[in-house]
């Protein structure tokens, strides 16, 4: 039914003038990734047993370019890890249709910009630079003129690497490399940055003060006590470009959405005079964001506000879309709005700093997203299930946190796909609602002691054996659902309420039309549909079936 898993290594080479550090700074980034470095010219003497200046005396310049595009070129498509060329070896056209071709294909191609003093020192000293034989620096430079426009344009990413070490370009390097951008389309545009220490701007994008604009004189800062840490460091950049912070500490989890925390906050905001061009900052898990975000849509009637996710949950789901809400006794997110962020900052530094099973639940929300339209996602979870479910931060391979930076970026470009054309849930959104008819009545239920990737998780499984009973989804395909979320940790049954119970919380449900129930199911993997009013029967068994 699906295809064999593949595994996404990182992938990058490294173009520049000679001295510009391609093969010690390549060296280094291949050690913090742990993959396999190799390096071009070195490549070239193996081969051919001979050194590359003994190569260019006896059989010349354009034979040795030859060699080379030829090697570059079988590197290029079957080696996954650092590959270092040589400084002319951009030049040949073969190699730079190969090049675009590799960054078309999410390999990084990096120009090390260096400073021609301290490039042609280090290439002086080398002694196999046949083009530098002789008065190597106005050769360098004569070279450079020509060659740096041509690096520039074939790069994804240029570093000037003047007054840093190579392990410090190394590590500079490794940050982009996870580095993703998501637009999320619509008439209120916005961009989801994923990548390390994302607040502080990067390549793409200009980091947190700059989304909050220049018109705001205030911001409030609202997040929860176990965030702490990641609040100071987003309070202290705020500081630093001017803004006159107000910090909000909120109850943790579902604790705090509710009208008690949201009249606390307004409260606050009144207190502190923010106006309509001031903004907010939510920082935290989903229920942050979400509290954040209806702050955002409610004060002066819609004031500017960013969201930054520390959860993998968070990441992947709550703060992107433009949902925002709080919950009444009666079920979750009941009171709430649709109100889009001016961004959002998927920072994965504080993944570092969740407990297991917290990004364990932020699974569920990235299994759905593979269940209804993205199946490579399911690919990389399978290839990746054990080190998943058994997060650890501190023993990450670079090619793993590689595999994480995708699987966030996946899953946000598939909701960012949806809420584009459908940001009030009128139709194709809803299919992001994929196991969440019976998991916000296992929440309900259970007085949100369950935590909400769990419940989801639990949630597919029931609408993948209604999708069965209804004549839908075959039974292999349902079996596959349980059998790849329990290889995640997730839960896949729940013995907890009855029936009764829950049948009464979906008629609840916001995907209900009057007193018809409205669920999501698949018609295959990757293929949701809506399901109307099914045979109460139905409903019934496929309860029976998630029963422990």
């Amino acid at each position: 039914m699906k295809p064999t898993p593949s595994t996404r290594i990182p992938r990058a080479v490294f173009i520049g003038m000679p001295g510009s550090g391609k093969t010690r700074i390549g060296r280094e980034l291949a050690g913090v990734l742990k993959v396999p470095f190799k390096d071009s010219d070195v490549e070239i003497e193996m081969q051919e047993s001979i050194t590359i200046p003994e190569l260019f005396a006896t059989r010349g310049e354009a034979v040795f370019r030859s060699i080379e595009a030829e090697l570059i070129m079988s590197r290029l498509s079957g080696f996954e890890g650092v590959l270092s060329l040589g400084g002319g070896a951009p030049m040949t056209a073969s190699v730079q249709d190969g090049l675009r071709r590799y960054a078309q294909s999410g390999g990084m191609v990096i120009f090390l910009d260096a400073d021609p003093r301290e490039a042609i020192s280090r290439a002086g000293r080398s002694g196999n630079r046949p083009l530098l034989a002789h008065d190597a620096a106005a050769k360098w430079r004569s070279l450079a003129s020509v060659r740096t426009p041509v690096f520039s344009d074939l790069a994804t990413l240029r570093i000037k690497t003047k007054g840093f070490s190579p392990m410090e370009v190394a590590s500079s390097i490794e940050s982009e490399l996870y580095e993703h951008v998501v637009h999320v389309g619509g008439a209120d545009p916005y961009d989801v940055v994923i990548g390390n220490d994302v607040l502080e701007g990067g390549v793409a994008h200009s980091g947190l003060a700059a989304a909050v604009g220049e018109a705001a004189h205030k911001v409030a800062l609202i997040h929860t006590e176990p965030v702490r840490m990641h609040a100071d460091r987003a309070l202290s950049l705020l500081n630093e470009s001017g803004y006159k912070v107000t910090d909000i500490t909120i109850p943790d989890a579902e604790e705090g959405k509710t009208i008690d925390v949201m009249s606390s906050i307004w409260h606050t905001l009144g207190e502190e005079g923010f106006t309509r061009s001031d903004a907010i900052v939510g920082l935290g898990g989903g229920a942050a964001t979400d509290v954040a975000g209806f702050a955002a849509a409610t004060w002066m009637r819609g004031i500017r506000y960013v969201n930054c996710p520390t959860s993998l949950l968070a990441m992947v789901d709550a703060s992107t879309g433009g949902k925002t809400g709080i919950n009444t006794p009666l079920g979750k997110n009941l009171v709430g709005s649709f109100y889009t962020p001016a961004a959002v900052f998927a920072d994965m530094t504080t993944l570092a700093t969740l407990p297991n099973d917290i990004f364990v639940e932020g699974l569920g929300e990235v299994t759905k997203s593979g269940f209804i339209m993205d199946t490579h996602i399911l690919d990389l979870l399978e290839s990746h299930s054990r080190v998943l479910r058994d997060f650890d931060a501190s023993n990450l391979t670079g090619a793993q946190r590689a595999v994480i930076a995708d699987l966030i970026r996946r899953t946000v470009t598939v909701k960012s796909k949806h809420v584009s054309t459908d940001l009030k849930e009128s139709g194709l959104r809803e299919f992001l609602n994929y196991g969440h008819t019976l998991a916000h009545a296992i929440e309900q239920i259970e007085h949100f002691t369950w935590r909400h990737g769990q419940a989801v998780a639990v949630g597919m499984v029931f609408a993948a054996e209604l999708s069965n009973l209804t004549g839908h989804l075959d039974r292999e395909a349902v079996d596959y659902h349980r059998r790849l979320l329990s290889s995640l940790g997730l839960r896949t049954s729940w013995d907890g309420g009855t029936f009764d119970q829950v049948l009464e919380l979906m008629h609840r449900d916001k995907k209900a039309r009057g007193n018809e129930l409205r669920f999501v199911v698949l018609e295959s993997i990757g293929h949701p549909m809506h399901l109307d009013n099914p045979p109460l029967d139905a409903v019934r068994e496929a309860f029976n079936r998630i029963r422990k």
